[in-house]
């Protein structure tokens, strides 16, 4: 059984979402697999799956996570440093927007507060990277416009939406539709998809 078979099997409200979340974990793999990283953002509950998302990525989730070799190889024979081989894990890079506390503050400050999360992309981003845009309407302006930014800048763009999928599905490359309308509900699916997108990308490169 595969990973997204048995995410089905637990969850079968996420049929329908099924072939777009085959397509998520697809465009991560190849995103990591040339060099790039993950950028997550969202709002209140969103947010805090944003940061989920990233602890996930950023440590072993499933899995023993081997290190480098190259830098294995510089720590491993030093006393001092080999304590960094013994407690340090394999990762892959992910950084989530919504916890850049000063620099949001300081541009809410300044500029419009809608365009926070667009203005880290732009600053962040690559065209090799993925923004994972949590948004359960598909209509936050702050995640709406970090979307159009990422695009702009070449990155892929995943959006996990509700079942509308709102103004944010026409500028992702994917969009998780979840096949409900009330906000918890959606968010009570999100985190099991996400899960399982971070279990694909772990399983296919460590």
């Amino acid at each position: 059984m595969t990973i997204i078979d048995e995410l089905i099997c637990r969850y079968p409200a996420l049929e329908s979402s099924r072939e777009a979340i085959a397509s998520a974990c697809e465009i991560i793999v190849t995103a990591y697999k040339n060099g790039g990283k993950v950028l997550t953002c969202g709002n209140g509950g969103s947010a805090a799956d944003s940061e989920h998302i990233v602890g996930e990525l950023m440590k072993s989730f499933c899995k023993k996570r081997p290190l480098k070799k190259e830098f294995a190889d510089k720590v491993m024979n030093d006393e001092e440093t080999k304590a960094l081989a013994d407690n340090l894990q394999g990762t892959l890079e992910a950084i989530s927007l919504v916890s850049q506390s000063a620099l949001i503050s300081a541009f809410a400050n300044d500029m419009d507060p809608d365009y926070v999360y667009a203005q880290q992309v732009y600053g962040y981003a690559k065209d090799t990277d993925v923004l994972i845009a949590l948004t359960t309407s598909g209509n936050s302006k702050n995640t709406l416009y970090a979307a159009m930014t990422a695009q702009a800048l070449g990155c892929k763009v995943i959006s996990i939406t509700g079942k509308s999928g709102g103004k944010i599905q026409k500028h992702s490359d994917c969009n998780i539709s979840i096949d409900e309308t009330e906000t918890y509900k959606v968010q009570e699916l999100t985190l099991p998809v996400y899960h399982a997108i971070c279990l694909y990308a772990e399983n296919e490169l460590f």
